[in-house]
């Protein structure tokens, strides 16, 4: 005990607090929280752009079936095999002609995504020998992303247009005078895609039309995926340049929005598609003024599913627009 210096009470010596003695174990301990609830965040960023790369990647190499048929065995029509360069001679396609006898009228069909020259929900066949009866050649191919020998990424239309355009290059160099293009869901986004660089599509008839644009992009991910519209389409947007080697900004989505185009439309949509949202065709269709131009929204109707659902009625209304449709 020390006596105070004014003779007062004498003075406890000097004891270390226990926080004190604490603190370098607190310090460590609140690093060692800061640092471990960092990682989780990463983690978690990191999961989240993973997650984005998959859906680019799971989007841009669907699944497609190999081919089951022909056109003799399903509907015995004669036919060719065929082989052609894509309009940028990117690459070589291959598919069927079916030749119609002393015709110079020709249909390029224009499959989806996910799906061959076959696409058999639609049926194509069925339609192929529609309008094979009706006196047109018929030309069926496969896009890249569905080769059954070389296979390449989907591109939302960017390269499958250049393809198509070389489809049209051959119906031309077959002798057609009059071609029309018949695509369905992401090929009828395309179909109209290559309408803007051609000159040779006398019309096209365009079920379900699906144009790739970060609000159907979106609207098709949220379907099967509760994400945030942001900051999804941002990385999105990102990782498509890398992952698939097209971004979305090279698709001319905008442009054929707003373009009236100098041929005959036929846009065939149903209200109940969760793919394609009709307003899309509606919109698509209120943008031309060609007088043969035509849109028919089916009430409850299914993505590419009209036909099978309605096979009459879709064949009449076809038919009543191609007669519409005057060679040039």
């Amino acid at each position: 005990m020390i006596a105070s210096p004014q003779g007062g009470a004498p003075v406890q010596p000097a004891v270390n607090e226990p926080s004190a003695q604490l603190s370098p174990r607190l310090i460590r301990f609140k690093h060692i929280v800061i640092a471990l609830g960092l990682s989780v965040v990463f983690f978690l960023m990191f999961c989240f752009i993973a997650l984005h790369a998959y859906i680019v990647w799971f989007l841009s190499n669907p699944t497609v079936a190999p081919l089951y048929s022909n056109p003799l065995q399903a509907k015995d029509m004669a036919y060719e095999e065929i082989s052609f360069p894509a309009k940028d001679g990117s690459r070589m396609m291959q598919g069927w002609y079916i030749p119609a006898q002393n015709s110079s009228k020709t249909i390029v069909f224009s499959h989806g995504y996910g799906a061959n020259r076959e696409e058999s929900w639609i049926p194509m066949y069925d339609l192929a020998h529609y309008a094979h009866r009706q006196g047109f050649n018929v030309i069926m191919f496969d896009y890249g992303f569905a080769s059954q020998t070389n296979r390449e990424v989907a591109t939302g239309g960017r390269a499958e247009s250049r393809q198509l355009l070389g489809a049209i290059q051959l119906a031309k160099q077959r002798g057609a005078q009059e071609i029309i293009v018949w695509g369905f869901s992401m090929g009828a986004g395309t179909a109209l895609q290559a309408g803007l660089e051609t000159k040779d599509v006398d019309a096209m008839i365009l079920d379900s039309t699906f144009l790739l644009e970060p609000d159907t992009l979106y609207h098709n991910i949220r379907n099967q995926i509760d994400l945030p519209r942001h900051p999804s389409l941002e990385i999105l947007e990102l990782l498509f340049p890398v992952l698939n080697g097209t971004g979305l900004q090279q698709i001319p989505y905008q442009q054929v929005k707003t373009e009236d185009y100098p041929f005959p439309i036929f846009f065939i949509h149903g209200t109940k598609d969760e793919k394609a949202p009709y307003p899309i065709a509606e919109a698509l269709a209120a943008s031309q003024t060609h007088p043969a131009s035509d849109v028919w929204i089916v009430e409850n109707g299914l993505h590419e599913l009209i036909f099978r659902e309605h096979p009459r009625e879709y064949l009449r209304r076809v038919s009543t627009f191609l007669s519409n449709v005057q060679q040039p």
